[in-house]
């Protein structure tokens, strides 16, 4: 499975871009704000998360320019009726810190006004996601600065990415988090740089 890739932004248009690594060119599915943010990159050295989806007829790669997006579009897929289409045009309506209080506060009104997400999907999503979903930078929930509740949002992620809890909790216990030293998202990429190499 491809998890990362890193080479020269060659071309994009409104639903992919093409990396090129190594003389090989990949093209990504992404996210319609992805996209926006690649527009000014092109001709540039990039590292985008991937996920790679893999069906009988087709194999597809997903891209993304954080980890924290990868994460919560990994976190839709586990959602009822959801699949990785779907989840990236999802990406594309909205924020990921936008999407975190849409749960949160279970607004199934504005779920369902993002792309393909009818009432039914919107209330599955909340039913699956509601709780589970502490990774974001700007978490509504209070007590987001508390040293505790960063090594948990990146515990969290970690997990959520497939990474078994006893690794995940020995990475983190190695981590410095006092005095905010670590954010969320540098958590989330030092836990993966530790975790590759276990």
């Amino acid at each position: 499975m491809i998890a990362r890739l890193q080479g020269e932004l060659v071309e994009s248009d409104d639903e992919s871009c093409v990396l090129m690594c190594g003389g090989v060119g990949y093209e990504l599915q992404c996210s319609l704000s992805t996209l926006a943010e690649l527009q000014e990159k092109k001709n540039q050295t990039l590292l985008m998360q991937v996920y790679t989806h893999v069906r009988e007829d087709a194999l597809q790669l997903f891209g993304f320019l954080s980890m924290i997006e990868k994460t919560m579009f990994l976190s839709l897929l586990k959602v009822n009726g959801i699949g990785p289409k779907s989840a990236i045009n999802i990406l594309g309506g909205a924020t990921v810190n936008q999407l975190l209080s849409m749960i949160e506060s279970e607004d199934v009104k504005a779920l369902s006004k993002l792309p393909k997400v009818g009432k039914k999907t919107a209330e599955q999503m909340i039913l699956s996601l509601k709780g589970k979903l502490v990774f974001g930078e700007n978490s509504t929930k209070a007590g987001k600065k508390d040293l505790d509740s960063v090594q948990a949002q990146v515990s969290s992620a970690l997990v959520n990415l497939g990474f078994r809890s006893q690794d995940v909790d020995k990475v983190i216990g190695s981590m410095d988090f006092t005095e905010e030293k670590v954010s969320v998202e540098e958590g989330i990429r030092q836990g993966l740089s530790a975790l590759t190499n276990i």
